[in-house]
């Protein structure tokens, strides 16, 4: 079993928010110094923050969140087909119309 960790939640959270404030600029390793943390503590909090688990935790529903979505885009992908073939109507109208007009 891990031990408890020696710094806060909200350390840790700020800590994840300076480096991706810094990110590009600065390595973990700097990040870390500035902090007196170890680098590979900060890039665990960093990794772990981003893992999908994390932001389904964060959410509530990790069970429901990929049927959600791959309905999301089934939908979105009807929509653009649909509207695919009005802008096409449309300009086959304006062709016509642009041919009468001559």
């Amino acid at each position: 079993m891990a031990r408890p960790s020696k710094y806060s939640a909200e350390f840790g959270s700020d800590a994840i928010a300076l480096w991706r404030a810094s990110a590009g600029r600065r390595t973990f390793e700097d990040v870390a110094v500035g902090l007196n943390v170890n680098p590979e503590t900060l890039r665990t909090w960093v990794r772990d923050a981003d893992s999908p688990s994390a932001a389904a935790g964060a959410s509530g529903d990790a069970e429901g969140e990929p049927a959600r979505l791959r309905a999301e885009n089934a939908r979105l992908l009807k929509n653009e087909k649909e509207w695919q073939l009005e802008r096409e109507i449309l300009r086959r109208a304006a062709a016509y119309s642009a041919r009468e007009m001559k």
